[in-house]
């Protein structure tokens, strides 16, 4: 049976992953993306983009804890960057 102090190292080691996995897809969409994709989604430029999720990925590496400050605000990037950039691409197929 495992114990409670295991329980939670196991699902904030699974929350972590889950959190960096989701950040490099986003920065390695963003690297594979034609520049041209992010003026017509009318949000921030190819290379704003590369900078803040290189910055969120790099964080996340430095600071493995999954509810520090820059790794929720890099996640939340991440997000924001998947649904404007990606989703509205996507949409437009």
């Amino acid at each position: 049976m495992l114990e409670l102090g295991s329980l939670q190292a196991t699902i904030s080691l699974a929350l972590t992953i889950v959190l960096f996995v989701v950040k490099a897809f986003a920065l390695g969409d963003c690297v594979a993306r034609n520049g041209h994709d992010f003026g017509g989604a009318g949000t921030l430029s190819k290379n704003a983009w590369l900078l803040i999720l290189g910055i969120a990925v790099a964080a996340h590496l430095v600071w493995w804890y999954p509810l520090s400050l820059l790794n929720l605000a890099g996640t939340v990037a991440a997000l924001v960057y998947l649904a404007q950039v990606r989703g509205s691409s996507s949409s437009s197929w």
